[in-house]
C-alpha cells in the first residue's frame, strides 16, 4: 500500500483506469449479471482487466465493487467479504507503485424526505462495504457516479467511521446540475466543507460537455480535482452499444483538463486500456498546473441546490431569524404539538423577502428539540431551497439536525461553555458544518473588543486541537445593548475588523440586540448595520421583513462594490418612493406582485400537502365541482411545476414535493370523479428493462404520470421484453415506457420494440434513462424519447392521443 495523500500533494498527475464492463463481458460476464458476483466467482478475469489498465499507464486502479452494498447485492451475500476479496484482487494485480481505489457506487435509494431511507441507513450500508475494502488493502475510497448530495455525504461519513483512508468523491451532472439539483459549485463547496481529499466528476458526459464542470472546479477548488468523462455519448450500431470517441480523440480532449489544473484524469463509459494508454502518452512529462481560485468562498453554507458564500468579496449573507418561538405563542404551541404550519409559513415569507439562510430554532418549554429540530429541518428541505442554520443550546438536537440534513448547514453556536467545543466541534467537523463561534465564557459578558478577542483566540486554539479547519468558523462579534453598555457597538466594529484583518475569519451579528431598550429601534439597528457592513461584517441574523434593514443592506452592497452594475439594487428598488409623511419609504419590490395563482394552485406548486387537502375540503364544502377543481386547479398547478423544472427554477426535491401534494388532492377528489368520469384513463406500462436494477428515474416518471391522469402499470426493474409485452396486451395499454441506466442494458429496449411489432400491438413505445439519447431511440424504432420526468408526461400524452 502506498501513501495516496502524499501523491495528491506532489506535482505529478494521476492517471486512473477506465471502464470495466466491456472487458469483463469479453471474459464471460453475461448481460445483466452482477459484475461483483461474477468477480467473486472469477477473480482471474478481474485481475486480468486490472493488469491491462496498469500496463496502459494507470497509476490508480479501481476495485470491482461499484454495486457492492447490501442494497445492490442479493440477500444473503456477505457484503464485507465480497468487497474484501475484490480489493485483494485489485491489490494483487496492481503491483508496486500503483494505488488501489475502493469503488463505492450509489445504492439506488433516496434519503428522506426524497425517499424512505435515512442518512443513518445509508451510512450503515456504506460502512459495511468500506470495512471490506479497507481490509482488502485499498489505498483510498472513491465514491463514483453519485447524483445526490445526501448520499455522497453518507459515503464520507461511513468512511470516517471505519477507517482513515483518503476519500475521493465524484458526482454525475446532467447539464448544469445533478439529478437532485446540485450545481458543480454546490458540490464543490460541500465536499470541501466535508474535507474530501479529491473531488471529481464522472460519467454522463463526454469531455466536451464536461468542460463547464471542469472550469467551475478550476475557479473554485483548492482541493485536488478529478475528471472522468465518457468516450462521448452512446449510440446503437448493429445491435450493439458503442461510444463514438476513439482513443486519440478522447486523449486529446481529456488532456485539456490538465490545463485547468486537474490533478487526476481517466475515462468512464466507453473507455478501454487503449484510451487510457493514449491519455497517459498525451500527458507524459506534464505536471500539475496550480491555479488561482477566484471563486473560492472563505466559508460556505450549502443546501442541495444552493450554496451561500460568506466572507471575502461575497455579498453579506442575511440569516432570517423568524423561525424562533420566543415571543411567538402560536408557533410555540405548534412546535409542542409537532406541527410546522407556522414555521413553514415563516420560511416562505423570509425567502420571498430576501433571506439567504434560514435560522431554525425550536427551543420552547415542552418542545422535544431532539425530535422536532430534525423533523422541521426535513420539512424545510422538502419545501424550499435555502440553506438552514440549526440553532439550539441542546447538543443532541443539533446532532440530530445534522443527521437529517443533506448539505452542510450552519450551526448556531459553539461558545466557551465547558465541554461544548469538545462535544460539538468534532460533529460539525465530520458533517462539514460551519458553525458560529460565540465569544462567551463564564458569567461575565465580554464588553470590550480585547475581552472578546481573548475568548475567540482561546476557542480557536481548541478548534485547532480538534483538527477543525478554519473554513468552518464564523465568529459572532457579539452585539450587546448600547443602552446599558455605550461602548458595545464600537467593540463590535473593532472585533469585526480584527477577525477579518488578522485571522481572515468572517463575522456575524444578531443585529436586534444592539437597540434593546431604546425607542425607534429600526433606526438604531439599520445605522449600526451600515457601520458593520463598512467594517467588513460577512453575515447578519435579522428579520428580512423589516424594510429599513433591507434598504440598508441592498444600498450598502452597491457602495461596497458587490452588486455589479447595481443590478440587485435596481431590480428591488426601481419603484422606490419616499412616503409623503417622510421617514419611511414605499417600495415596489421585485417579485412582490401577485403571481395570479389561486391559493390551491399555489399550494400545489410549493408542495404544501396539508394545505392542499384543507383547501380542497373548503372548496368542496362551498359546492365547487370536483372535476373543475382537478382541471382548473390541481392540473395547472402541477403543469406549472413541470415548466419551472424544465427552466431549472425547480429541481427534483421540489418536483417530488409538488407531486406528493398533487397526489393527495387528487386522491381526495378521485371517488367524487367516478360518477362524472368521461373517457377512460389512458393506460401505460412502465418497466426498467431486463438486466438493469436501477429504477429511481422510472419511479419518478410513474409518479408524474399518475398525477396527470394516467393509469400506470408499474412492472418494476429487471423486466423481460416478453413480460412487458404480455402486460401491455393484458391491460390494453396505449403506451409502454422503458427505462435503462446502463449502456450494457439499454440494448434490451430493442427487444421490446421488436416483440410489440411482431405481435401487432397498437401500443406506442417511449424510452428514456441516463444513457439513452434521441438518436438511440430512433435507431431502435421507439416512438418517443423523453429527457426527464416532465418530458415523459408530455410524450406520453402525445402517444396516447395517437393510438
Amino acid at each position: 500500500m502506498g501513501d495516496f495523500r502524499k501523491a495528491l500533494g506532489d506535482d505529478g498527475l494521476l492517471i486512473f483506469d477506465g471502464a470495466m464492463g466491456t472487458l469483463l463481458q469479453g471474459r464471460g460476464l453475461s448481460p445483466g449479471q452482477s459484475p461483483e458476483l461474477f468477480g467473486l466467482a472469477h477473480p482471474e478475469a478481474i485481475m486480468a482487466t486490472h493488469r491491462e489498465y496498469v500496463q496502459a499507464g494507470s497509476r490508480v486502479i479501481t476495485s470491482n465493487t461499484f454495486g457492492g452494498t447490501r442494497y445492490k447485492l442479493p440477500a444473503g451475500t456477505d457484503v464485507r467479504a465480497l468487497n474484501r476479496e475484490m480489493a485483494k484482487a485489485a491489490r494483487q494485480a496492481a503491483g508496486p507503485g500503483v494505488f488501489v481505489a475502493g469503488s463505492v457506487g450509489p445504492t439506488g435509494h433516496f434519503v428522506a424526505p426524497l425517499g424512505k431511507a435515512s442518512l443513518h441507513d445509508l451510512v450503515d450500508a456504506f460502512a459495511e462495504q468500506i470495512r471490506g475494502l479497507a481490509e482488502g488493502g485499498c489505498d483510498l475510497i472513491i465514491g463514483e457516479t453519485h447524483f445526490d448530495l445526501a448520499e455522497a455525504k453518507a459515503v464520507i461519513l461511513a468512511c470516517r467511521q471505519v477507517c482513515s483512508l483518503p476519500v475521493a468523491m465524484c458526482m454525475t451532472f446532467e447539464g448544469a446540475a445533478s439529478l437532485t439539483g446540485s450545481s458543480p459549485e454546490v458540490f464543490a463547496d460541500t465536499m470541501e466543507n466535508l474535507g474530501v481529499d479529491l473531488i471529481g466528476v464522472n460519467c454522463g458526459q463526454g469531455p466536451d460537455d464536461m468542460r463547464l464542470v471542469g472550469e467551475a472546479f478550476s475557479r473554485r477548488l483548492r482541493t485536488p480535482f478529478f475528471v472522468k468523462p465518457n468516450a462521448g455519448m452512446p449510440r446503437l450500431e448493429n445491435g450493439c452499444t458503442v461510444f463514438p470517441m476513439g482513443p486519440e480523440e478522447f486523449a486529446e480532449k481529456t488532456a485539456r483538463f490538465a490545463d485547468l489544473g486537474a490533478k487526476a484524469l481517466s475515462g468512464c463509459c466507453g473507455t478501454t486500456p487503449a484510451h487510457i494508454a493514449a491519455l497517459a502518452a498525451t500527458l507524459s512529462g506534464r505536471s500539475l498546473k496550480r491555479m488561482d481560485t477566484p471563486d473560492r468562498p472563505v466559508l460556505a453554507i450549502t443546501a442541495r441546490s444552493v450554496t451561500v458564500p460568506v466572507g471575502g468579496g461575497s455579498p453579506l449573507a442575511l440569516i432570517g431569524e423568524r423561525i424562533n418561538p420566543t415571543g411567538k405563542p402560536e408557533l410555540a404551541a405548534e412546535l409542542v404539538a409537532g406541527e410546522f404550519t407556522k414555521a413553514l409559513a415563516f420560511a416562505e415569507e423570509q425567502t420571498a423577502a430576501g433571506a439567504h439562510v434560514l435560522d431554525v430554532n425550536v427551543g420552547a418549554p415542552m418542545v422535544d428539540e431532539v425530535a422536532v429540530l430534525p423533523g422541521l429541518a426535513l420539512e424545510l428541505v422538502k419545501r424550499q431551497q435555502l440553506p438552514l442554520c440549526l440553532d439550539s443550546n441542546n447538543a443532541d438536537a443539533l446532532t440530530a439536525g445534522l443527521w437529517a440534513y443533506p448539505g452542510t448547514p450552519l450551526v448556531n453556536s459553539i461558545s466557551g461553555e465547558p465541554g461544548r467545543m469538545e462535544r460539538l466541534g468534532p460533529i460539525c467537523r465530520d458533517h462539514g458544518a460551519p458553525f458560529i463561534l460565540l465569544p462567551l465564557k463564564g458569567r461575565k459578558l465580554p464588553v470590550t473588543a480585547a475581552e472578546r478577542l481573548a475568548i475567540i483566540e482561546e476557542l480557536l486554539a481548541q478548534a485547532d486541537s480538534l483538527d477543525i479547519p478554519r473554513r468552518l468558523i464564523l465568529v459572532d462579534a457579539l452585539a450587546l445593548t448600547v443602552s446599558s453598555k455605550p461602548e458595545a457597538a464600537v467593540a463590535c466594529l473593532d472585533t469585526i475588523r480584527y477577525c477579518r484583518e488578522k485571522w481572515g475569519l468572517p463575522t456575524v451579528l444578531g443585529l436586534s440586540n444592539i437597540s434593546f431598550g431604546l425607542p425607534a429601534r429600526e433606526l438604531v439597528n439599520s445605522t449600526f448595520f451600515a457601520m458593520c457592513l463598512g467594517a467588513g461584517m460577512a453575515a447578519a441574523i435579522a428579520n428580512p421583513n423589516v424594510p429599513r434593514l433591507m434598504e440598508t443592506l441592498t444600498a450598502g452592497e452597491v457602495l461596497m462594490g458587490r452588486d455589479p452594475q447595481a443590478g440587485r439594487f435596481i431590480g428591488r428598488y426601481a419603484g422606490w418612493k419616499p412616503n409623503q409623511g417622510g421617514g419611511g419609504v414605499t417600495v415596489a419590490a421585485a417579485g412582490a406582485a401577485d403571481d395570479g395563482e389561486s391559493p390551491l394552485r399555489r399550494a400545489v406548486v410549493h408542495g404544501r400537502r396539508e394545505e392542499v387537502l384543507a383547501l380542497v375540503e373548503t372548496a368542496l364544502a362551498e359546492g365547487r365541482d370536483p372535476a373543475k377543481l382537478l382541471s382548473e386547479e390541481l392540473i395547472p398547478g402541477i403543469m406549472s411545476v413541470g415548466e419551472r423544472y424544465e427552466r431549472k427554477e425547480f429541481f427534483l426535491p421540489q418536483l417530488l414535493a409538488a407531486a406528493e401534494a398533487m397526489r393527495a388532492g387528487f386522491s381526495r377528489l378521485e371517488p367524487l370523479l367516478v360518477e362524472t368520469a368521461g373517457a377512460a384513463k389512458a393506460r401505460i406500462v412502465m418497466a426498467t428493462v431486463e438486466g438493469d436494477i436501477h429504477d429511481i428515474g422510472k419511479n419518478i416518471v410513474c409518479l408524474m404520470l399518475k398525477n396527470h391522469g394516467f393509469e400506470v402499470i408499474d412492472l418494476g426493474k429487471d423486466v423481460s421484453a416478453e413480460r412487458i409485452v404480455d402486460a401491455a396486451s393484458e391491460h390494453g395499454a396505449s403506451v409502454i415506457g422503458l427505462s435503462a441506466l446502463m449502456t450494457t442494458t439499454m440494448v434490451r429496449m430493442e427487444d421490446t420494440v421488436r416483440l410489440v411489432r411482431e405481435r401487432g400491438l397498437a401500443a406506442r413505445i417511449m424510452v428514456g434513462g441516463a444513457v439513452v439519447t434521441a438518436a438511440f431511440a430512433k435507431s431502435i424504432g421507439a416512438d418517443a424519447y423523453a429527457t426527464d420526468a416532465v418530458d415523459a408526461v408530455r410524450q406520453a400524452k402525445l402517444l396516447a392521443g395517437a393510438v
